[in-house]
């Protein structure tokens, strides 16, 4: 290709990590109105989650299928699928389609996040140009990070919370478009067959697990075990197959590095411990604070700025103290946040979550930077492309599995909470209680008591998150493998 067909495909991919990043912080901006008026607070865990586990489990699948219809292609049906995904949660008013379409948004996504890559290997083969291109991708995602919460919450205000999906969908035909014209693609037939078989016993297993996390203290224990046990008994027949077939979808033998499952093992239980601060802060702004969305997504703006701060100084920490002393430096920071929002009481200020937010991202920031870098050093060159997608769909299913955790432990918070009351506080006028423009309708004088509930409920969140992100510490410095 040209220079500028280069160039216009390297925008449609910037305009694709645009539009990615703006739903990640758009969503939990939005969530709060979302579950009131579709009544769902009990099924929050659930929208992150679904979300999460399409990206997960879909992601390495993406990379098969461009090997067999040429990226160009599958990079334009991942958008399609999400952007038209996001039109039906826009128009829906029923909880269950919202949570499927949720899903497919999810697969799409994995996607946008994982093909880009690939395509930026065949725009450039020089390394420094890539890097570029890596970085412009990253500063897109940051920048939309920055504006994704203000325009989601005066989405929210202004207009309603379905704006927020349709948005996606001039960016997206405009990104197909553009792949489409300028995109020129030789596809290599692959002969070698499609492992459909593991393929399947990765989704479904990993479908049985989520499920059975999701609706524990929902439902029977017998049946909770029951989910746990299908889920892994798939995945243990999933292992067992990747050891066998020629082309596998995850290659057993990445794991034989020590200094990559020790980089895997704290990715997730970094992105695990994190994601409680970015999911729950808008709602602890709007539930607890009684504020408007705008004001909740605000609390995700230090956090994104010093998220791209801190992946700038990554190289400097590498250089001064080392990779592992980085590693904690930076877990150390991120767990400031989860532990800020878990000594803080009910009537914490937006100023002070937004202090809190400054760490969670410059942890973060650090946190990423320096462990995706790692995990492409742990393993063969001819490896690299291949441990990326695995290090992505390792903490995309952290965060899938730790939503769905947080959403169980909000439930039972709930549930413990209103018990005592007798009826006058019930689960659907909690519900009302994290919007803004539906607080109104409860009663004054329960006001109080019910943000204690709220409040109890976060707290129990953050406190689980904090025990991750101390084992996180543990680890990295036991397991010395620098």
């Amino acid at each position: 290709m040209t220079k500028r067909q280069r160039n216009w495909v390297m925008a449609s991919l910037l305009l694709a990590s645009l539009m990615s990043g703006l739903d990640a912080t758009i969503i939990n901006t939005a969530l709060p109105a979302i579950i009131s008026d579709l009544h769902g607070i009990q099924y929050m865990g659930w929208i992150v989650a679904v979300f999460l586990l399409g990206m997960a489990v879909f992601s390495p699948l993406w990379g098969k299928l461009g090997d067999r219809i040429g990226n160009k292609k599958a990079f334009g049906l991942s958008i399609l699928i999400f952007i038209v995904s996001s039109m039906i949660e826009g128009t829906t008013g029923n909880i269950w389609v919202f949570i499927i379409a949720r899903a497919f948004m999810g697969i799409g996504a994995g996607g946008m996040g994982s093909i880009p890559y690939i395509i930026l290997a065949q725009l450039y083969r020089n390394i420094h140009q890539r890097s570029q291109g890596l970085a412009y991708i990253s500063a897109a995602w940051s920048g939309a990070m920055i504006i994704g919460p203000l325009i989601g919450g005066w989405i929210v205000d202004t207009l309603s919370w379905h704006w927020v999906f349709y948005i996606n969908l001039p960016i997206g035909i405009i990104t197909i478009l553009i792949l489409n014209i300028f995109f020129k693609e030789k596809v290599k037939i692959v002969q070698t067959p499609f492992d459909y078989r593991g393929s399947a016993f990765l989704i479904i297993g990993l479908a049985f697990v989520l499920m059975g996390i999701q609706l524990l203290g929902m439902i029977a224990w017998e049946w909770i075990v029951g989910l746990f046990l299908i889920g892994g008994i798939l995945l243990i027949l999933f292992w067992k197959n990747e050891r066998r077939v020629n082309d596998p979808i995850i290659p057993t033998h990445l794991f034989k590095s020590s200094k990559l499952v020790k980089d895997l093992v704290i990715f997730a239980l970094a992105w695990g411990g994190t994601i409680s601060f970015s999911t729950y802060a808008p709602m602890w702004v709007q539930g607890l604070l009684a504020m408007t969305a705008l004001v909740g997504g605000m609390t995700q703006i230090p956090g994104s700025i010093f998220d791209f701060v801190g992946s700038q100084l990554t190289h400097s920490f590498r250089k001064k103290i080392g990779d592992q002393n980085t590693i904690t430096v930076a877990l150390v920071i991120a767990f400031l946040a989860p532990f800020g929002m878990l000594c803080s009481k009910v009537n914490a200020g937006i100023g002070w979550i937004c202090f809190f937010s400054i760490f969670y991202g410059f942890g973060v920031g650090v946190i990423f930077n320096i462990l995706q870098i790692k995990v492409q050093q742990d393993v063969d060159h001819r490896d690299v492309g291949i441990v990326t997608s695995v290090s992505y769909l390792i903490r995309i299913l952290a965060q899938t599995f730790m939503s769905s955790i947080y959403g169980v432990i909000m439930n039972m918070a709930l549930a413990r909470g209103v018990r005592p009351t007798h009826g006058k506080i019930t689960v659907a006028m909690m519900d009302k209680l994290s919007d803004s423009e539906t607080v109104n309708e409860l009663p004054v004088h329960l006001l109080p008591q019910m943000r204690m509930i709220l409040h109890s409920g976060l707290q129990d969140i953050m406190l689980v998150s904090c025990g991750l992100l101390i084992v996180a510490i543990g680890y990295n410095l036991l397991k010395k493998t620098d």
